[in-house]
Order: C-alpha cells, then structure tokens, then sequence
C-alpha cells in the first residue's frame, strides 16, 4: 500500500524532481574500510531532498485548496522546497523560520517568492504559529517531515537508491540517512522495502540531538533536551514525528550518533574528493560511513548527502580544519 502511494508520487513529480546519481571514490573507501556509495541529494533542485516531499505535498493538493496558498514552517531546507514548488505552480506561500536559521536559506526562500516569517525556536511553537496562521488566512499546512506526502515525496530518492544499488550489483547494504523528523528517513525505508529488501535504512543524528536513536532504542518517542545550538540546524527537531518514528521502528536499524566536528571533516573529504558541498546536518550520515565503521554491516555502505545549503562562513570552517 504504501509502496504503490511512493509510486504515485514518483509519476507526479518526473520532469520536476532531478534524479541525482550515487557516487563513489576510492579515497573514501580506504578510510571507511569498505565500499561507500554517496546518493548527493545535494544536487537536488533548492539543494536538498526536500523538494521531493514539499513537490509531492503541493501537486496532490485540491486544485481550489492549493490555489488558496500554502505554509510551511522549517530552519530552511523545507522552506526553499515549498517555495519552489508554489512558485512552480503560481502560487503563494508563508514560510515559518527560526531567526537563527542560516542566513542564505531565508534569503534564498525569500528570494522564491515566500513570505518569510521568523521566530524564536527557543522561545516560541513553531507548530502553534503555523496552525495559527494557515487557520487565519485559508492556508494549506505543508509540514516537513510528519505528513503523508511528503513522506511519499521524499520515498522516491528511496525508490532511486533501490535501483542505483541494483545497476551497481549492491544486494545488501546499509543505508545511513541524516534525520530530523523522520520524513526522509521513514520514506526510504518504506521504499526499500518493496524495492530493495536487502538494504536497510540507517538514522544518523548529530550529538546531542539524538531523539531518533534514542526512540528507536527505548521503544517510545523521546524528546531532545534542546532545539537549538547545533551547526546541523537543517536535522534538529524536538522529536521523531507521530506518523514517521512507527515506520522507523518497524523498519530501520540502529540510530547512530556523529560529533559536529566528524560532520564538518565528513564535508571537507566530501569537496576534496567528490567535488560537492554538502551542509552539516547533510554530511551526518557520510560522517557515520566514515568514522564509525564498527556500527555499520556488510561490504558496502549508502550514504545519503540530504542537503547543501551551508553558509561560506561555516564551510570555510570545514575546510580550514580538515581541507
């Protein structure tokens, strides 16, 4: 069932949503100890996967209910992905960000079309000022990780890994996933089990925003103590999603857990040696290929590069430490 809802979103989105390759380089295959395959979400169009998800959430709207608007509330990736997508469709959009957010993702979002509107995530709901607002002005609700299509939407880079892995003979495979909210990482993991049933799904998280992990290794939805401090703003939630932590529960393995510093050395190799810019919270999981080995099975490793839009600031921090 859930399968076959990917697979209609795959349909909607062809010709809109860029299917990005799976990379490798020996170089990083030395350090990691085994082969590691990179999926550059990246190079996605607003430089993340979110595109998928805010496309699919946006395309399977109501013709009247998507032309009212829509809104959505996000530290950046989200909101660039929305933004295009309503652009896309001549419609508008409000974008909920946190005013810590890095600056080139509110001016990019602003620059899309979208009315920006900007909080304190440490102070303020995001969720009551999204609600409040879509009530106040007949808007559509896009939220980024803990609704139905867009998990779907984002399924389809799971759908994309499933066959990569087959063309490059890969039959079972770890695959690591940054993760905030789950979307992304439930998404795939419902994809790859009707398409790819011998690779399994993998959360990373950055220290000290660990509430997958921990979830996953409790049983039960836990909480982060904090919702900010973090150079990897574009994962960090205040928990795993209703909708997305059963999916990841019933299907992923174990969460594993990366130092900032592992994230920025993970992007420094990811430019030296792919060519790409890859974001702190996007690195994460090509952090944990590298760096943790003895958490990750078998041969081979699949590490999804979830976003890219990192501010010069924090990416010249990268390669000055480990370039």
């Amino acid at each position: 069932m859930m399968l076959g809802l990917i697979e209609a979103a795959e349909k909607r989105l062809r010709g809109a949503v860029r299917r990005t390759p799976l990379l490798f380089s020996p170089f990083l295959d030395q350090i990691a100890g085994r082969r590691v395959m990179i999926k550059p979400e990246c190079l996605q169009h607003t430089g993340s996967f979110k595109f998928r998800g805010a496309m699919s959430a946006v395309t399977a709207l109501d013709p009247a209910e998507r032309e009212r608007g829509v809104i959505a509330f996000s530290s950046g990736n989200h909101a660039q992905g929305v933004a295009l997508a309503a652009r896309l469709h001549r419609i508008g959009a409000t974008i909920v960000m946190p005013s810590d957010a890095p600056a080139q993702k509110i001016d990019n979002t602003r620059a899309l079309g979208a009315e920006v509107v900007l909080y304190d995530r440490a102070t303020e709901d995001r969720d009551e000022i999204g609600e409040t607002l879509a009530a106040e002005r007949g808007l559509t609700l896009i939220r980024p990780f803990d609704e139905p299509q867009v998990i779907y939407g984002q399924g389809t880079a799971g759908l994309e890994i499933a066959e990569q892995a087959a063309e490059e003979g890969i039959e079972t495979a770890d695959v690591l996933i940054p993760c905030g909210g789950g979307g992304l990482t439930s998404g795939i993991a419902l994809a790859l089990e009707g398409r790819g049933p011998g690779l399994r799904a993998r959360p990373v998280e950055p220290e000290g925003f660990d509430d997958v992990t921990r979830s996953l290794a409790s049983g039960r939805i836990e909480r982060n103590d904090r919702l900010s401090g973090s150079l990897c703003d574009a994962i960090i939630t205040p928990s795993p999603g209703t909708r997305t932590f059963p999916v990841m529960a019933r299907l992923c393995g174990p969460g594993i857990v990366v130092t900032e510093d592992e994230a920025l050395r993970a992007m420094a190799l990811a430019f030296a040696r792919l060519k790409i810019v890859i974001e702190p919270g996007g690195a994460v999981a090509l952090a944990a290929a590298l760096f943790h080995p003895s958490q990750v099975e078998g041969g081979t490793v699949i590490a999804v590069a979830s976003g890219g839009n990192v501010d010069a600031g924090v990416f010249r921090m990268a390669l000055e430490r480990f370039g």
